[in-house]
């Protein structure tokens, strides 16, 4: 009965956008008003990551039966967003108060789309495991149309949008399914994945990015950060700053956090909250920058959905490296390298084999087909996760294709000792971890500043 009515308040009062492009020089201002409900935070950040919008900075309250979120947004270049149609898009999607894409649970077990069987496979990490993926898909007659990859801490996990190679559709057929699922979990397992490496169907309509997150997240890989055996990049940079602590005073656990801004970095952090079981009362996220380096601050103080703060310490430091591990799972390292061409079958295997066969380790990937046409992004390494060699990307280039395959970024790696010192040195200081001590000193506001919020 208190479900209904719930909802019924929500219909009564569905959500408020109210854009302005005047009052901010260097970006639009989207207020978002809302009935709470557990999720409304990250639904409203996924709507503009989406359309690939920067959150510059923003102040969120939802302590009370009323949500209000005010967000200070830009495109991608940094511009105020003057497009009537995204503007539109935006006030027209929150406003629709649609409910976020399925859960775990929900996500277990479904039939494909008529489009496009959707696909998501994790395991343990290793040079080559994407182009043998790849490889025996192609084998069974299976055409990625689009996929997102994922590696961190020596695991992988991947979302793949597949049809039939031969009729374009999707694939139902339950003894095929099996076989492909058999085929690929043995890939994945290799050697020493015997327990952990899977495959299973999930909805067509699932968020990809938000299931990497879930997926990794049930994988338990924040947890090997110290432990694990296998080969693992060096980060260069600074692991973002964060500090999990008590405010006792107000009965909330804060969340202090400071980090290298990228695109799609609140989603990446709310997703893992929301995920978790927690729930944003009030927020903060400010942006600053040091020297040609662009941080983030935020500031969160949460509950569980039950309404309590974290009391351990063993679940403050759980949330602590989840929300680590969130973060870094979509930083881009090494060289960034595009693949855009006339989509064929097999083209995705080809081209990952060429990488494996010349040392290259695919760190991260984007692949899409947009009207017959491939555009697929690769961020490599060596297996030993340094940069590769420009000779052998011009190798590879040769024999893709120099047109085919374009750099589009340098390596965050860089091979110049004096470099990483510098840019170790600019950033040692900025990144120092305060003394839980002077955490009530550094906060970015308190929320018992927060003016009177609308109730419902």
């Amino acid at each position: 009965m208190e479900v209904e009515y719930e909802k019924l308040i929500r219909r009564l009062n569905p959500p408020r956008v109210v854009i302005d492009n005047d009052s901010c020089d260097y970006a639009t201002v989207i207020r978002v008003d809302s009935v709470n409900k557990h999720g409304i935070l990250l639904q409203v950040v996924q709507v503009l990551t989406d359309i690939s919008l920067i959150i510059n900075k923003a102040y969120i309250s939802s302590d009370g039966e009323w949500f209000m979120g005010v967000f200070y947004a830009s495109d991608y270049y940094g511009n105020k967003i003057r497009s009537q149609e995204v503007l539109d898009y935006i006030q027209k999607t929150i406003e629709s108060d649609a409910p976020l894409t399925a859960s775990v649970k929900e996500s277990v077990g479904v039939m494909p789309s008529e489009e496009y069987t959707s696909i998501e496979l994790s395991g343990n990490d290793r040079p080559g495991l994407l182009s043998e993926v790849c490889a025996v898909l192609t084998d069974l007659a299976c055409n990625v149309v689009n996929a997102e990859i994922w590696t961190h801490n020596a695991r992988a996990a991947a979302v793949m949008n597949v049809t039939d190679s031969l009729t374009g559709r999707a694939i139902i057929d339950p003894k095929r399914l099996l076989s492909i699922k058999t085929l690929l979990c043995y890939v994945l397992k290799g050697n020493d994945d015997f327990q952990t490496a899977q495959m299973r169907l999930s909805p067509p309509g699932a968020h990809r990015g938000r299931r990497l997150h879930q997926i990794m997240l049930d994988d338990g890989g924040y947890e090997k950060m110290e432990t694990i055996e296998h080969t693992r990049v060096e980060k260069k940079y600074p692991r973002p700053n964060i500090i999990v602590a008590d405010c006792p005073e107000k009965d909330y656990t804060v969340i202090t956090m400071r980090s290298m801004d990228r695109p799609k970095l609140l989603f990446d952090i709310v997703c893992t909250l929301t995920d978790m079981k927690y729930v944003v009362f009030h927020g903060m996220v400010a942006c600053g920058t040091m020297e040609a380096c662009q941080v983030k601050d935020f500031e969160f103080y949460i509950r569980d959905i039950n309404g309590r703060r974290i009391r351990s310490e063993a679940e403050r430091e759980r949330v602590r490296q989840c929300l680590e591990a969130a973060i870094e799972r979509r930083a881009s390292e090494g060289l960034e390298l595009e693949l855009r061409t006339e989509d064929r079958s097999g083209l995705l295997s080809d081209a990952t084999r060429i990488f494996r066969e010349n040392g290259l380790a695919i760190r991260r990937a984007e692949i899409s087909t947009t009207n017959g046409e491939a555009i697929d992004t690769f961020h490599v390494t060596d297996v030993e996760g340094n940069t590769v060699d420009p000779i052998i990307i011009e190798s590879i280039r040769e024999q893709i294709g120099l047109t085919t395959l374009q750099v589009k970024q340098k390596s965050c790696i860089s091979s110049k000792h004096t470099q990483e010192t510098r840019i170790s040195s600019i950033l040692a200081s900025f990144f120092k971890r305060p003394k839980p001590e002077n955490l009530q000193q550094n906060r970015l506001y308190c929320p018992a500043n927060l003016g009177r919020r609308r109730s419902v």
